[in-house]
């Protein structure tokens, strides 16, 4: 399940709590004091076998004695009576429950089987549960505190979702003494069936909702997360503090909450990959929700990605001490205009900074600082102001605070920039804090932290700039020769081996277009010999062993061998090293390769494992003997692109040498990245191999060269694409279609590298056809628009392009698209379809319409719907000929709803 129902839990109508109690400091007591004192407006009905009334309400001795159904009902009764309860609840009708009752999955075995009889109860009746062992959940907007929460929510559109109830009460305590109010405050507790990922879709969807905070311990269902929380965070965003980060943490983790914590690298990597920004402790995620909650509209930050700061000050040397901070966390100061430094000389003391810090002195009053403040903000080169205060004897903190929150509710409309504040001190700064506070401006203890406030968002949007970034396409610039990739998997499973010889690794990544050494496979000592004399040259040696792991570290590795026979002698002195040192160790003999001849290469490694929860994780870093040590590597997800890979790469300390320094040359980047891009591929396309590294790959300026790799198989986790936590470019769909007069297209689904060519399609597209599709007119499609129509995510939408090979270059022109975007329970899809001006006519969106439409069919989808101007008489006869149906649009004469039943 995803959002199914849960409207009836985050928008009740009515409310029973079962377990309602009069007994003073019980949690029955508590959370019924909790809803009937918050404002709801709807009935609420305590549930009690003995008490006549709860709170002054008349109570109810069952749940099938309750006058009407509710829509929400809270339990909070001992674990073994709850699965019956939730069935009794089902069966009247109730579509969701907070289980606020602790002691099930958390509790071990018995604990798992009395959940697992919770969601059998539930499952019959589509009856969502929020729980158990969790605070319960407060929707100020509603009224709603059905928590045993210790204070209130005030209103806000923050919303926040936490693993912890101990994270929920104490931001509850924080923000209430700050006037800081949440849209939603949802405690998740062990997520036996409501989680991350269905709050995120519904979160995401709800416009009260500016900003969505997540604490969790761990997470489940690695896919449904990962689509959900890239979908939400390109509308919104999406701030995460994962706990457990060490293993001693995610050992406390796992018994708190009843799941097991994945390995911290990866959930950062997956993290990074959907869009969310990651801090790492409560200090931060104060520091996040200060900035989101008081008045920085997103759009504001969204201006703010190149982190230009200036900074406002009474003090220099708390001036100095925000730029190192900023300078530090990779911000940078903004550099005033000449036009803002003389409007500045006119209204400062001969003796102000003239740059950036701007200091005014000491003795600041409130009307310099206001005179400071409103020059710097009609700066063009400046994204956002930190105003900082110092306590004088001879400028007031708190007036000077009050006139920075005038002139910034001043600002015009449309010109706004973000202000933060930071008074020091306390006495008349908490004054001023409190003042801020009721201006709805973000204000800090100290400038550490507004600047650790500013850059969580600074990078936020950076990272959403980079994921809309269009990537260079070199998915065809490589063949795979996939059969024989095939074989020798299949060969090595056949004969009941889980490693590939090095022969075998070498010649499975050169399948997918991996330069790799010359090498050759020796049984013995003389065989050995005759492979050198065929290399030539100089050439290594190496034991052959699928128990010897670290060849090197036991003199299974010799090299520069010129002489075959000395090839021959190092051979048998190698046999004897290692059967002293290893005698129980399999040999099955040699590998010969030929030494790479290259003048200063960088040693790299690129490498594969697979991660319990998000599957199949990509390793780059540097390589060679020391990796261990030198611990230099960047996680990524696959599927990979060229902006992607490099990313990945530019996360390392090696990357910067890699780009070239003093006299040597840059390496080969993109042939690096590509490499990447291949062994993603290859993992993809081959479940079976469970852990991959090449190492080292030596990279130069002419290009890439593995010297050693290694591949382990196995039984896949999970069959196909299902074992990788975003889903692939579905290659299976690719075909090709001819229309009646016979032209020929490749039919396949968008790539993020179509961007350029679907510019070029709506570029082609008559103004007319353009209205009709998008309902309004419109000169060219945005950057932002376009990205988000190529880079989908193929487990929730899919488009499919008529290409036109014969044109163009790249790859084609494209002809026609069409789309589904499904709802998160993959029930109802809305379709759109465009094609060519020029083209249409010719049966090209008839055929992409019914293509799109036995997809739909295939995925399980049970409605496609769509809206259409009335006079597009050409799309409304050509969904009357595919069987949909016909409907007034509501609130738009203008539109007619179309609707198909699959």
């Amino acid at each position: 399940m995803t959002i199914r129902n849960l409207d009836f839990l985050l928008k009740p109508t009515s409310v029973a709590v079962i377990g309602a109690s009069r007994r003073a400091n019980t949690v029955g007591a508590v959370v019924a004091r909790n809803l009937f004192h918050a404002g709801f407006g709807g009935p609420i009905m305590p549930v009690h076998p003995r008490e006549c009334s709860i709170e002054g309400v008349l109570a109810y001795p069952s749940v099938a004695d309750l006058p009407l159904t509710p829509d929400l009902a809270l339990i909070c009764t001992p674990p073994d009576t709850v699965p019956g309860l939730i069935d009794a609840l089902g069966r009247r009708g109730t579509k969701a429950v907070v289980v606020v009752t602790a002691g099930f999955g958390e509790f071990g075995t018995e604990g798992e089987r009395l959940q697992q009889k919770l969601l059998d109860a539930a499952k019959p009746h589509l009856l969502r549960v929020l729980g158990p062992n969790c605070v319960g959940l407060l929707i100020p907007g509603i009224g709603l505190n059905a928590s045993f929460a210790h204070v209130a929510a005030l209103k806000g559109d923050v919303a926040l979702v936490a693993q912890s109830g101990a994270v929920v009460t104490a931001l509850l305590d924080w923000a209430a003494a700050r006037k800081i109010g949440f849209s939603h405050m949802i405690s998740v507790g062990d997520m036996a069936d409501v989680d991350f990922g269905d709050l995120l879709d519904y979160l995401a969807a709800d416009g009260s909702v500016r900003a969505i905070l997540l604490y969790a311990e761990a997470l489940t269902h690695a896919r449904k997360f990962m689509s959900a929380a890239r979908a939400a965070a390109r509308q919104k965003p999406v701030i995460v503090i994962k706990a457990g980060r060490s293993d001693e943490a995610a050992k406390a983790a796992r018994s708190h909450t009843g799941a097991l914590a994945g390995a911290d690298d990866v959930y950062d990597a997956a993290f990074r990959r959907a869009g969310v920004l990651r801090v790492h402790d409560l200090d931060e995620l104060f520091d996040a929700v200060e900035t989101l909650s008081l008045g920085t509209s997103a759009t504001s930050f969204a201006q703010c990605m190149r982190g230009r700061l200036a900074i406002i000050t009474n003090g220099g040397g708390i001036g100095v001490m925000a730029t190192d901070s900023l300078i530090e966390d990779g911000g940078k100061l903004a550099e005033l205009s000449p036009d803002t430094v003389e409007k500045l000389d006119a209204v400062l003391p001969k003796t102000w900074s003239r740059g950036n810090p701007v200091d005014i002195i000491g003795d600041a009053n409130a009307k310099r600082y206001a005179e400071a403040l409103k020059v710097v903000l009609d700066d063009r080169n400046t994204d956002a102001i930190l105003v900082l205060n110092c306590p004088s004897a001879v400028g007031d903190s708190l007036w000077a605070a009050q006139s920075v929150a005038e002139t910034v509710d001043a600002q015009k409309a449309g010109r706004r920039r973000p202000v933060l504040t930071s008074w020091l001190g306390e006495g008349t700064a908490a004054d001023a804090r409190r003042l801020f506070a009721a201006h709805r401006l973000p204000t800090y203890h100290t400038p550490g932290d507004a600047i650790r406030g500013f850059m969580h968002l600074v990078r936020y949007y950076r990272n959403q700039e980079l994921l809309m970034e269009t990537p260079a396409s070199v998915s065809d610039a490589y063949e795979t020769q996939t059969n024989t990739a095939r074989d020798l998997i299949d060969g090595v499973m056949r004969d009941g081996r889980e490693w590939l010889t090095e022969y075998e690794a070498k010649k499975l990544i050169a399948a997918y277009g991996v330069p790799a050494v010359d090498t050759r496979h020796a049984a013995d000592p003389d065989a050995a010999a005759e492979a050198a004399r065929a290399i030539g040259g100089s050439v290594a040696l190496k034991i052959s062993s699928p128990d010897l792991t670290h060849k090197s570290d036991i003199g299974g590795v010799v090299l520069r061998l010129n002489d075959p026979e000395r090839v021959r002698a190092e051979a048998i002195r190698m046999l004897g090293r290692i059967r002293l040192i290893a005698p129980d160790a399999r040999l099955d003999g040699f590998t010969v390769q030929k030494m790479a001849n290259r003048s200063e290469p960088h040693e790299l490694i690129v490498g594969m494992t697979e991660d319990r929860l998000f599957g199949p994780v990509l390793l780059f870093g540097q390589g060679g003997t020391g990796v261990e040590v030198l611990a230099d590597k960047a996680l990524a997800l696959p599927p990979l692109n060229l902006t992607l890979a490099r990313d990945a790469m530019a996360r390392t300390r090696i990357w910067n040498l890699l780009r070239g320094y003093r006299a040597r040359k840059p390496a080969a980047i993109d042939e690096i990245a590509a490499t990447l891009i291949k062994i993603s591929q290859l993992v993809i396309d081959f479940p079976e191999i469970v852990e991959l590294d090449i190492n080292p790959l030596l990279a130069d300026g002419d290009g890439v060269l593995a010297l050693d790799a290694r591949v382990k198989v196995g039984i896949p986790s999970l069959p196909g694409a299902r074992r990788l936590a975003i889903r692939p470019y579905p290659k299976s769909l690719e075909e090709e279609v001819q229309l009646r007069d016979g032209r020929a297209f490749l039919l396949r689904p968008v790539r993020p590298e179509d961007e350029p060519a679907l510019l070029r399609l709506v570029d082609r597209l008559t103004p007319e056809d353009i209205r009709l599709r998008f309902f309004a007119p419109m000169k060219h499609l945005s950057h932002k628009m376009a990205a988000r129509l190529t880079q989908i995510d193929y487990d929730r939408e899919m488009a499919l392009v008529a290409v036109d090979q014969s044109a163009g270059t790249d790859g084609g022109e494209l002809r026609g698209v069409v789309r589904i975007s499904a709802d998160p329970d993959n029930v109802r899809a809305e379709y759109a379809v465009v094609v060519q001006s020029d083209m249409k006519g010719m049966g090209l969106g008839s055929l992409l319409m019914r293509k799109i439409l036995d997809h739909a069919r295939t995925r399980g989808l049970s409605e496609i719907f769509g809206e259409v101007l009335r006079e597009n008489t050409g799309m409304l006869a050509l969904c009357q000929r595919l069987g949909f149906t016909r409907q007034e649009h509501p609130d738009e004469p203008s539109i007619v709803e179309v609707r198909l039943t699959l």
